[in-house]
């Protein structure tokens, strides 16, 4: 039988328990008075500041940020459509990043409890080291099952060799006739990480696909 061309795709997943969690949080007063707002917000972002530091030195907080102070103003309206006085509200805005899922949630405990206090969304994720080598395990299976499916299917029309010709992410796979000779397997491979959003998170879901050209003869 002459070269025939197999044009295959190859997928594989991992699932990984997060080690690290980003939590988004407000501290805001609104009221009549601007001074006032603005002299509560102040009074309670210092400590909450000064907590998320203390983390930081003890190893259980990886980074975080703090935004400034943000104020401002709006005019209510009743219900007889007149505009009301001012009400102005002032608010900062924190992210912490935790390594320690266990004094996130004594962090956050504690903070809920404080008027004036908001806890965002948390976003559990890898650490970049670890988000490289499970990207990197997942591509590399990937391109196996491809590989494999290839060899599957020359084999069941009789031939024995598979010659890699192209190796892409999904979808970018040329549709010309390609070259009939090896080339460079591509590194680009697309990954899909699915975080849960909870104080206990979920497995972090990390997957790849390929798609793969090979002559077999």
């Amino acid at each position: 039988m002459s070269e025939v061309i197999i044009t295959v795709r190859g997928e594989h997943e991992l699932r990984v328990a997060p080690e690290r969690a980003t939590v988004r949080l407000t501290v805001a007063f609104d009221g009549p008075e601007r001074e006032d707002v603005v002299r509560r917000t102040l009074t309670l972002a210092e400590p909450v500041r000064e907590g998320i530091v203390t983390r930081e030195q003890a190893g259980s907080v990886t980074a975080w940020t703090s935004q400034r102070l943000s104020v401002y103003a709006e005019r209510p309206w009743n219900a007889d459509g007149r505009k009301l006085a001012p009400v102005y509200r002032a608010s900062v805005d924190f992210t912490a990043t935790f390594a320690d899922v266990s004094e996130l949630s004594i962090w956050a405990t504690e903070l809920s409890a404080e008027e004036g206090v908001a806890l965002g969304d948390i976003d559990w994720h890898l650490t970049p080291e670890t988000e490289r080598e499970v990207e990197r395990e997942v591509a590399t299976r990937a391109v196996g099952v491809a590989v494999s499916r290839a060899q599957a299917y020359a084999e069941a029309l009789g031939l024995h060799t598979v010659t890699p010709l192209e190796i892409a992410d999904r979808g970018l796979i040329s549709t010309e006739a390609p070259a009939f000779k090896a080339v460079a397997m591509r590194s680009a491979v697309a990954f899909d990480a699915a975080p849960a959003m909870e104080f206990q998170g979920e497995e972090i879901t990390v997957s790849a696909t390929v798609e793969g050209r090979f002559s077999a003869s």
